[in-house]
């Protein structure tokens, strides 16, 4: 699976600090944590399972930023089933 332009777009906005947010994007259900400046690091998509845990794939996000805070690289990793 690949992360599509609109998915993308979602997880370029800053959200809550140190946060895991829930909610759904066209038929899937995702979840992500968010790093201390409130950027997206990891993403889980796919179906919710009535235990609550999404049933999918797992993505990991590598940021590369300098001492300014400037980013040099924004990359997700597909890292499987989740």
């Amino acid at each position: 699976m690949k992360l599509g332009a609109q998915l993308l777009a979602l997880l370029a906005k800053v959200y809550k600090p140190s946060s895991m947010i829930e909610t759904t994007f066209q038929r899937y259900d995702i979840a992500f944590k968010t790093d201390e400046q409130g950027r997206p690091i990891l993403l889980y998509i796919g179906r919710r399972e009535p235990g609550g845990k999404i049933k999918g794939e797992r993505f990991a996000r590598r940021l590369l930023t300098t001492a300014d805070g400037l980013i040099i690289k924004d990359h997700w990793d597909n890292k499987g089933k989740a």
